[in-house]
């Protein structure tokens, strides 16, 4: 059985590294003006997800990122998804 120091030997740069590159993600967009992202306002609204003591927290933050709408569009508007669920989308 893995313990937690095989587990840290293992994966720790590389979260590390994820660690790092939100930061400079957040310090680029706290640099530049215009009207705030929701996409940015998402991943800062999920960070507290991560400082629980909780076993499912990946799936909580996937959960908290995803669309919970079950309405069912006739077309899409484009190919592709966003990361983030819009409060202000505009549905076709």
């Amino acid at each position: 059985m893995t313990d937690k120091k095989r587990i840290a030997d293992l994966h720790f740069m590389d979260a590390r590294y994820k660690l790092i590159d939100l930061a400079a993600f957040f310090d680029r967009m706290d640099r530049h003006s215009g009207e705030e992202d929701y996409r940015d306002q998402a991943l800062r609204a999920a960070i507290p997800i991560l400082l629980e003591n909780r076993p499912d927290r990946a799936k909580a933050v996937l959960d908290f990122l995803s669309d919970a709408s079950s309405e069912i569009l006739l077309s899409a508007p484009f190919q592709g998804a966003f990361g983030a669920p819009n409060p202000q989308k505009v549905t076709a």
